[in-house]
């Protein structure tokens, strides 16, 4: 993906779509859209994913907790909410399997009767999950529970309710997402601000105004149709277009911790089904560390970047705590992050964490502008075909929607073995070769290519990780890294498991993307002392 490329067609041609948002949501109506023959552009005003998309939990599940709720509760909406999430996990691993894995889930269980309440629960949940391969939950001894996860309190815990979900990377399965519908016709670009809309003499959108952010220039987008899939800030987006609207989205902030992996010291992950507010929490392995979320608290602050505070952070400790046979060592945290949920709300009365993931696609006779409202990760797939379905109806077409089955970039000819591969021709480390097909799939060869000429491309990026410098030259080339943290935080995901080791490479980062964007000292600088005030401000703001 060439963003200049990109910028040109966009300033000089017309489309039938334009789509706001390059989140998950967006990016799956753009391959959408762009498989069902329409001429479609798709627009951020910031990177690829770089707001909601990349601060979830990394799981794709249906939600126990819904189903919890929809049993309590007759909440019919809630029961829906967990088939949907469980008819599209299986498409979500299959069509992107370097990116997607199957993940074991403990249940910790303090007596015989919460167990049942437990197993009951999850085998209702596995019921739910048709024509998927995942295996059944089990009920597991005290033994096997403590064989697993042996960093458990071993005097609280009675036994365990083992179950299976997903887990993907979803900074990068967002990527693929953009990049398969680019290779698939549409026309991508980030760092574009959208300021406005130009109509036409009935009142509907014509244009979408936008300026580059990395210039200031401004330039009109020529769109028949406009697609609003900004999640959180889609009210922002609405009112732009007819500020008569009401407003629909009721934010809520989550934020995750991150501890060293021994803090589990096992590859499974846990789930705390009981919590003072009322949630989950899950404590999952991710990247060689261990994240621990997430919180629900409503928020109005769209303007800031939502950070790790001292008061979330003690929160989700003393969540995790009681089942830990040795208490977390707050000063070991590594990282942490938050994020803004795009909650769907009429009812001002209700608390966000009685809010449903659903999603609405509303479509403004007024402006004719469309909006996906609502959603979660693991049913994007099914929110951007509703979507599509109703451009479908706008331009009296029937188009078939064949999402369900289209591999994603990387995952065309993945093998697993693969890595091997990488290690014996091009010399590679072990790990540095299972990260690189973990990340690119079939693409990783194209990484470790670039080391043939230049073998210094191989060093790592921090020297007991698997992050090379050749995936600097590589993104930047091909996947539209612009600023350092594009690379740090989404291409690979240091960012989000180690704050220090991320401030430590910045300037190897920047000085690669200083040769290959024809950066000078002064803006390489600035580049690195921009990203480096605001990790150092996260460290702050968590007291890590």
């Amino acid at each position: 993906m060439n963003r200049n490329a990109s910028l040109d067609q966009l300033r000089s041609e017309e489309f039938d779509i334009c789509i706001i948002g390059a989140g998950a949501s967006g990016a799956g109506c753009a391959l959408d859209a762009a498989l069902r023959g329409y001429k479609v552009a798709i627009i951020d005003r910031k990177d690829f994913a770089s707001e909601t998309s990349s601060r979830s939990t990394k799981l794709i599940h249906g939600g126990v907790r819904y189903l919890e709720q929809a049993f309590k509760k007759l909440d019919f909406a809630q029961l829906k909410q967990v088939r949907h999430g469980l008819e599209e996990r299986h498409i979500v691993l299959k069509n992107a399997p370097h990116l997607a894995r199957p993940l074991a889930l403990m249940t910790p269980v303090g007596s015989w009767i919460e167990g049942l309440y437990f197993k009951i629960g999850l085998q209702l949940y596995d019921t739910f999950a048709t024509n998927d391969s995942l295996p059944k939950s089990k009920w597991l001894t005290k033994k096997e529970v403590l064989d697993k996860i042996p960093t458990l309190n071993k005097k609280k815990l009675h036994s365990g309710v083992l179950y299976y979900d997903g887990q993907l990377d979803d900074a990068r399965y967002c990527l693929a997402l953009v990049q398969s519908a680019h290779e698939a016709g549409a026309v991508t670009a980030n760092y574009l601000n959208v300021n406005g809309f130009v109509k036409d003499e009935t009142g509907k959108l014509s244009g979408v105004r936008v300026q580059d952010a990395q210039t200031g220039n401004d330039f009109t987008i020529k769109t028949k149709l406009v697609i609003n899939c900004t999640g959180p800030f889609a009210d922002h987006v609405r009112l732009l277009a007819n500020p008569a609207l009401p407003e629909r989205i009721r934010p809520s902030k989550g934020v995750h911790v991150v501890l060293p992996f021994e803090t589990l010291n096992s590859e499974y992950a846990m789930l705390i089904p009981k919590t003072s507010d009322g949630r989950v929490v899950f404590a999952i392995p991710f990247e060689g560390a261990m994240m621990i979320g997430t919180t629900d608290t409503e928020t109005d602050n769209l303007d800031t970047e939502s950070t790790l505070n001292n008061t979330e952070k003690q929160y989700l400790v003393e969540t995790l705590n009681p089942f830990l046979d040795k208490q977390i060592d707050i000063t070991q945290l590594k990282a942490g992050f938050g994020g803004l949920r795009p909650l769907l709300s009429a009812d001002p009365s209700k608390s966000t964490k009685s809010l449903v993931r659903d999603h609405e696609v509303e479509v403004d006779s007024v402006s004719g502008l469309v909006s996906l409202l609502g959603g979660k990760w693991t049913t994007y797939r099914l929110m951007a075909k509703d979507t599509i379905d109703q451009a479908d109806s706008i331009f009296s077409k029937s188009n078939a929607c064949t999402t369900a089955d289209h591999m994603l970039a990387g995952g065309e000819n993945y093998s697993p073995g693969l890595a091997d591969h990488l290690t014996t021709q091009f010399a590679l480390p072990t790990d540095i070769a299972k990260h690189l097909v973990k990340k690119y799939g079939s693409r990783a060869t194209k990484i470790a290519e670039l080391t043939t000429n230049n073998v210094s491309l191989k060093e790592r990026l921090v020297s007991k990780l698997p992050y090379i410098q050749a995936e600097v030259i590589y993104t930047v080339r091909n996947e539209m890294v612009i600023k350092p943290r594009d690379f740090l935080a989404r291409r690979i995901r240091l960012e989000i498991t180690d704050w220090h080791e991320t401030l430590n490479c910045l300037p190897i980062v920047a000085n690669l993307m200083a040769a290959e964007l024809g950066w000078n000292d002064t803006e390489k600088q600035q580049q690195i002392d921009e990203y480096a005030l605001q990790l150092r401000q996260f460290i702050a703001d968590a007291g890590a």
